[in-house]
């Protein structure tokens, strides 16, 4: 009995080795970097927020809205 689970211990111990260093290779991989200077990143980070249409010009319609008031009060008065 002592000598299976001897085996079964170093085989299960293999495995785990083995998962271990695989996730470890996979871990080092990951971890890199997409972008090799700041620059890059930064000018991703503007790319895609144009993309989402953070950057556009927003429209003003309060003025046209104040404008279009002050066209009827004055019609209003003048009448």
């Amino acid at each position: 009995m002592r000598i299976m689970s001897a085996t079964r211990s170093i085989a299960r111990l293999e495995a785990d080795l083995a998962a271990l260093r695989a996730a470890a290779e996979r871990a080092g991989t990951s971890l890199a970097c997409l972008f090799s200077t700041a620059d890059e990143f930064e000018a991703a980070v503007v790319r895609v927020r144009r993309e989402q249409g953070a950057y556009r010009a927003k429209h003003r319609r309060r003025p046209l809205l104040v404008a279009m008031i002050g066209v009827l009060a004055l019609a209003f008065v003048l009448l």
